[in-house]
């Protein structure tokens, strides 16, 4: 990518320094994930925070850098590449878009100034019987003296064990349409009535069950307007899709600077694995993906930033659709070229494999985002 500022250059440099100070060696990533079952760690987010970069997408005036798409996307790139153990981010900024865009001052100062402190939210959509058919949520929320009562269930909802806040898309009104009625609603941590079960999962502890029974919330809490949660969501499928492609784009980048770095070095038949056609004309073609990918995803941010407020579902859906293919594809190939030990823990393929292959079904799977991209072209 050539057309990075400076600045945006030496904020690169600064995370892969991190990365390769506080985590860069295999004993250090286990100590701080618990052997890799912790997609997060606190003591290390805290430390991303001290540094003032959880705030680069977040406006000044609640003490961020005021930065935008791009650089929102090099952050997550590059934390994901580097192996850093901030998990929860990704979806802390896409709970925390509505609420920049729609929230009130109150909860503006409270959520985006919380993440530039170092707290992490969550935002929980998916539902028993409403996965991709986001139209479909039933899970209610009643209103009830200056307040609403929520009741009902949601599921696979990331980093909710851990979050400060969690906007909870509710229904309010049920009618002809199935997208209006729909309101999101910031529920704290803590609150009575809710509880929070973890799934297991191969990723490690990642996503859960939450429960809602009569839980109280107060109507300050509402996100924008109620019933109009359906628009208000659409509103940042630009950040969440660009989010999820910009980490994508970061672990199809490690495993193939894993893989890489393996077949220079293992030898069979007296030289190097990769000096084989069939292993170096495979990472050839991963490094032009790859290329070809990054200016996707970084044109697309380009083009967001260039245009505040409006949205592009096709590119976005684009970025997404193809940076998290590629990052599935890249694990798997790099599973294969290393053979056995791609397949044993010693290694971090395998766990490259397991993070990738969940990437192309959260926050919209590649079947959804082919349909987006499909009916663009008047199919």
């Amino acid at each position: 990518m050539q057309n990075l500022t400076d600045e945006q250059r030496a904020f690169v440099e600064a995370i892969r320094d991190f990365a390769r100070r506080e985590c860069g060696t295999r004993e250090q990533r286990d100590a701080l994930t618990d052997g890799g079952v912790e997609p997060h760690n606190p003591e290390v987010y805290a430390q991303i925070a001290s540094l003032g970069w959880l705030g680069v997408a977040i406006p000044e005036a609640y003490g961020g850098s005021g930065g935008g798409a791009v650089d929102l996307c090099l952050l997550c790139e590059e934390f994901a590449r580097g192996l850093i153990p901030m998990g929860f981010f990704p979806v802390t900024m896409m709970a925390a878009r509505p609420v920049e865009l729609f929230g009130s001052p109150v909860l503006q100062e409270e959520i985006l100034g919380g993440i530039v402190a170092g707290r992490t939210g969550a935002i929980a959509m998916s539902e028993p019987e409403a996965g991709s058919d986001v139209g479909n949520l039933s899970c209610r929320a009643a209103r009830s003296d200056g307040a609403f009562v929520i009741n009902g269930q949601k599921t696979w909802i990331t980093g909710a064990h851990v979050a400060s806040q969690i906007v909870v898309v509710t229904r309010t009104t049920r009618g002809e349409d199935k997208h209006f009625g729909l309101t999101m609603i910031s529920v704290p941590r803590g609150v009575d009535g809710l509880e929070i079960r973890g799934i297991g999962t191969m990723g490690g502890r990642e996503v859960n069950d939450m429960y809602f029974t009569d839980c109280q919330v107060s109507a300050d809490r509402v996100v924008g307007q109620v019933d109009h949660g359906w628009m208000q969501l659409m509103a940042g499928l630009n950040n969440e899709r660009l989010i999820i492609a910009a980490q994508s784009l970061g672990m199809a980048q490690r495993a193939f600077d894993d893989a890489l770095a393996y077949v220079k070095e293992r030898r069979q038949f007296g030289r190097a694995i990769g000096s084989f056609q069939t292993i170096k004309h495979r990472l050839a073609d991963l490094a032009c993906e790859l290329e070809a990918t990054r200016e996707l995803v970084y044109g697309v941010a380009s083009t967001v930033d260039a245009n505040p407020g409006k949205m592009f579902p096709r590119e976005a859906s684009m970025a997404k659709l193809k940076a998290t293919e590629l990052a599935k594809r890249t694990a798997l190939e790099g599973m294969q070229m290393m053979g056995g030990y791609g397949y044993a823990t010693e290694y971090d393929m395998e766990r490259h494999v397991r993070a990738t292959l969940v990437t192309t079904i959260y926050g919209g799977a590649s079947e959804i985002q082919r349909e987006i991209i499909a009916r663009s072209l008047g199919l």
